[in-house]
């Protein structure tokens, strides 16, 4: 029965399946009638625990379905339909088995109802993922695809070692409600944080998003961090310092994003914007705010999708996607000019689209809960999102200076992701009861107020006006061919030349040693043969045994400083 076979499987399925046939439309065909057939499986999944097996004496379970992993495993479903139909092109085998498992991978840990397979997938969605830098075929792709590889992968193995611990202090790898209260779920706290790029942890965010293809940083852009979130909501509802680490989310990006050129580089700061809002949503913990951060995420994963779709089509037909470079775009790709601002309005929280009727959710309770400053920070970003997302991306892209570029209008099949997502955008904006309806609490909310709509317009209108004079007068930083400095640059720049002149260091103090050892031991030697002879005891043993001993040292010490 379909309600008892994992939605996941699916998807591995048609990996498996997808290289044996031929690389043409029957191929492009049945990448999309996967997704199709995971979300009618999810849709009809009643809720409970099922899928329970034994591995090893410890009982795991690949199936817990309730409101919450199935409202993320819808818009998963949803995510990798759209993305699909928007690669529809992409007759790389490799990129399409990475897709299909990528989007399992993230489907089966919603689905998971234990730490031990949750850590399955968790990894799955590590390995299937990089696949989509790598397949840029560049060496900047390659180095990107391994600092990505190797952050994911940390993450898993510090979500094994706290589920380890959790294991031994409780019995159990039961999925629920955890406090920081042990060095296990203080580990398993830190691997959710990895993935949902917390501030400090966040630079392979920006890193490796900007590096994949065409495709795959749309792909990208919808699960790993939405996956973090889920796993955040699951495990670490009400931990209070969530709020806090939300609205530092929320706030350091915009500055990054303002003046960075790269217009994905950009999309992948307000991505981490945007995820602040779901982890103050979390930290808040009341059921309005889980509320709030599960359709926050549902129309995030639509909007940010629609962002990065128009800003690859521009990067398809270009070869381009630095501001500097772009501009007048309107006259040639008029329909994804539409649907780049469609998304704008979208992320900008604009009155009739998606992200009016979610991020108000958590606006909301969070100023009923008395965290006001909070609340100030999250208006704040709210406007700053709506200069970097809102304004920049498509006045760049589009509009501003004329670049003399006169490209075709994007394909068909990305034409075709982009209205549809458009349009579920202004669909959920207009009329968001169906997408209430999937949310894990009952929802008593209705965020048409008058009071609501005009704070929000005036929002948006004087972050506007502040936007127009900055740029009228000259202060607006300028789109520049540059290259932007974040915390990323302390492990890719700072810590290896640390390491280079530690091992330089090293390596003159065990050559100097050794040549202090081996004229000591020549001195010695001399000394010994003139007290005891040619057969003395002492001349036999005791130098071969140092020098073996300081061989060994320095042996050992060479193995370090040619691996770091």
């Amino acid at each position: 029965m379909t309600e008892y076979f994992p939605p996941f499987l699916v998807y591995v399925i048609g990996a498996i399946v997808l290289p044996f046939l031929p690389n043409d439309g029957r191929r492009a065909s049945l990448l999309l009638v996967v997704p199709l057939i995971g979300a009618s499986m999810i849709w009809s999944m009643p809720e409970g625990m099922h899928g329970l097996m034994v591995l090893a004496g410890v009982e795991m379970n690949f199936l817990r379905v309730d409101k919450l992993s199935t409202i993320f495993g819808l818009v998963f479903s949803l995510a990798a339909f759209l993305s699909l139909l928007y690669a529809w092109h992409v007759r790389d085998t490799i990129q399409q088995v990475a897709t299909l498992l990528y989007a399992g991978s993230a489907i089966g840990a919603v689905f998971a109802g234990d730490l031990g397979s949750l850590f399955i997938f968790w990894e799955g969605t590590a390995i299937a993922s990089v696949f989509l830098i790598w397949a840029r075929r560049t060496e900047g792709a390659y180095h990107t695809g391994m600092r990505y590889l190797i952050i994911q992968i940390a993450s898993g193995v510090i979500l094994l070692a706290g589920a380890v611990l959790f294991y031994r202090d409780t019995g159990s790898l039961a999925f629920e409600k955890m406090t920081l209260g042990s060095l296990g779920t203080w580990l398993i706290f830190l691997a959710f944080g990895i993935k949902c790029a917390f501030p400090l942890l966040h630079n392979w965010l920006q890193d490796s998003y900007p590096a994949a293809t065409v495709t795959g940083t749309v792909i990208l852009s919808s699960f790993t961090t939405k996956l973090a979130v889920y796993a955040l909501a699951r495990g670490f509802p009400g931990t209070e310092m969530l709020i806090y680490i939300g609205a530092t989310m929320t706030l350091f990006p915009i500055f990054y994003a303002v003046i960075e050129n790269d217009l994905r580089r950009v999309l992948a700061y307000s991505l981490n914007n945007q995820l602040g809002f779901m982890v103050v949503g979390i930290g808040i913990g009341t059921e309005l705010s889980l509320n709030g951060t599960a359709a926050h995420a549902f129309a995030h994963i639509l909007y940010k999708s629609l962002l990065f779709m128009s800003v690859g089509a521009v990067l398809f037909r270009t070869g381009t996607a630095k501001g500097s470079e772009l501009g007048g775009l309107y006259r040639t790709m008029p329909l994804t000019m539409i649907f780049c601002v469609i998304g704008a309005a979208s992320i900008s929280a604009f009155p009739l689209f998606s992200g009016f009727v979610t991020k108000s959710l958590i606006l909301s309770d969070a100023a009923h809960e008395g965290y006001y400053i909070v609340w100030g920070i999250l208006l704040f970003a709210s406007a700053g999102v709506f200069h970097h997302s809102g304004i920049k991306i498509p006045y760049f892209a589009f509009f501003a200076h004329d670049s003399g570029l006169r490209p075709k209008e994007a394909p068909k099949h990305m034409l075709w992701a982009m209205g549809i997502t458009a349009f579920l955008c202004v669909a959920i904006g207009v009329y968001p009861e169906p997408l209430y309806a999937l949310l894990p609490y009952e929802v008593e909310y209705v965020p048409y107020t008058t009071t609501h709509v005009i704070t929000q317009l005036q929002l948006l209108f004087f972050s506007a006006l502040a936007f127009t004079v900055l740029m009228r007068t000259g202060i607006y930083p300028p789109e520049l061919k540059s290259v932007n400095l974040d915390f990323d640059w302390t492990y890719r720049k700072l810590f290896p030349a640390i390491l280079r002149h530690a091992a330089n260091f090293v390596s003159t103090v065990m050559a100097a040693g050794s040549h202090f050892i081996r004229r000591k031991r020549e001195t010695v030697i001399r000394g010994l043969y003139q007290s005891h002879g040619p057969e003395g005891r002492m001349a036999k043993v005791w130098p071969t045994g140092s020098m073996v001993l300081w061989i060994a040292i320095i042996l050992s010490a060479t193995l370090i400083v040619n691996f770091f």
